[in-house]
């Protein structure tokens, strides 16, 4: 026999679903927080001193640790850093701090219905439109259950097989002696041709029955609060339904239109570049602050 309790979880889940699917003008926002950790070990040039590998850490960790913010409606949503005014000083780090600036995360807009996806990306000032459709997810829902900030969330998981750009390259070693570059070419061509197989593990809330979440994550039968890829961790933090101040969700249409796959390439190349030229520089500079 069903509780009292949940067959008043089920009654609200029923009546919210109903209301969310006919209303034309629901609207949320979704806070998440996303980390990446870093294998600290290997940045850096091998004669930095340790209070300058402190400095490069705590660099590094605010760098990745981001704040968003998901705008959505029953079929759209745009996806985007957290505007916050930055604390004096927190800007500041050489030139290390500029080659990791070079990407900046711009506007990602999400089309569950149509499957479109657009974003919005910066590189080394240049905009880039990113255009695709909607990758898709082979999601197996497993039937267990957690609670995230008073939501009850279901586990689903799956295998991401598209590559992203990831910044983290920039921690492979250097050549200290150039004997071995045609080594670390045939590690790159290798690298780029292998398609990489990562087992994402997502916690989605079917109280808020709406087909999105961050990032390029989406496809389940509730909003997705949680998602645990590889290294990367993103937690919905805060859920505002139809906040007062309706934000307009509105398609990107700034930069150069290219593929997820030839922006990668792009990206990956000119951190490269940008990775060899610091360190030469710092071997020239004899590990000058």
């Amino acid at each position: 026999m069903i509780s009292s309790k949940l067959q008043q979880l089920v009654l609200f889940v029923f009546i919210f679903s109903s209301f969310v699917l006919n209303s034309q003008e629901f609207q949320g926002k979704a806070y998440y927080m996303s980390k990446t950790s870093v294998d600290m070990s290997n940045f850096g040039r091998p004669n930095m001193s340790e209070e300058q590998r402190k400095r490069m850490e705590s660099r590094l960790k605010n760098m990745f640790q981001k704040n968003y913010v998901l705008t959505f409606n029953r079929t759209e949503s745009i996806y985007k850093l957290e505007e916050k005014l930055e604390a004096p000083g927190q800007g500041g780090g050489g030139r290390f701090t500029a080659i990791m600036g070079g990407a900046v995360d711009g506007v990602k807009y999400k089309n569950v219905q149509t499957k479109a996806s657009l974003n919005e990306l910066e590189l080394f000032g240049k905009l880039f439109l990113v255009k695709e459709d909607l990758p898709k997810l082979d999601w197996k829902i497993t039937g267990e259950t957690k609670q995230i900030g008073g939501y009850t969330c279901y586990k689903a998981t799956a295998i991401k097989t598209w590559k992203d750009f990831d910044m983290t390259a920039l921690r492979r070693p250097p050549n200290r002696d150039g004997a071995d570059e045609s080594k670390d070419a045939t590690e790159e061509n290798t690298e780029k041709e292998e398609q990489p197989e990562i087992e994402i593990t997502a916690w989605y809330t079917m109280q808020i029955p709406i087909n999105q979440g961050p990032g390029d994550y989406w496809g389940l039968p509730g909003l997705i609060l949680e998602v645990n890829s590889d290294k990367t961790t993103i937690l919905c933090t805060k859920i505002v339904l139809n906040p007062e101040d309706k934000a307009t969700i509105k398609q990107p249409t700034k930069g150069k239109e290219i593929t997820k796959e030839a922006y990668v390439e792009v990206a990956t190349q000119k951190f490269k570049e940008m990775r060899d030229n610091f360190r030469r520089g710092g071997q020239r500079g004899g590990g000058r602050r």
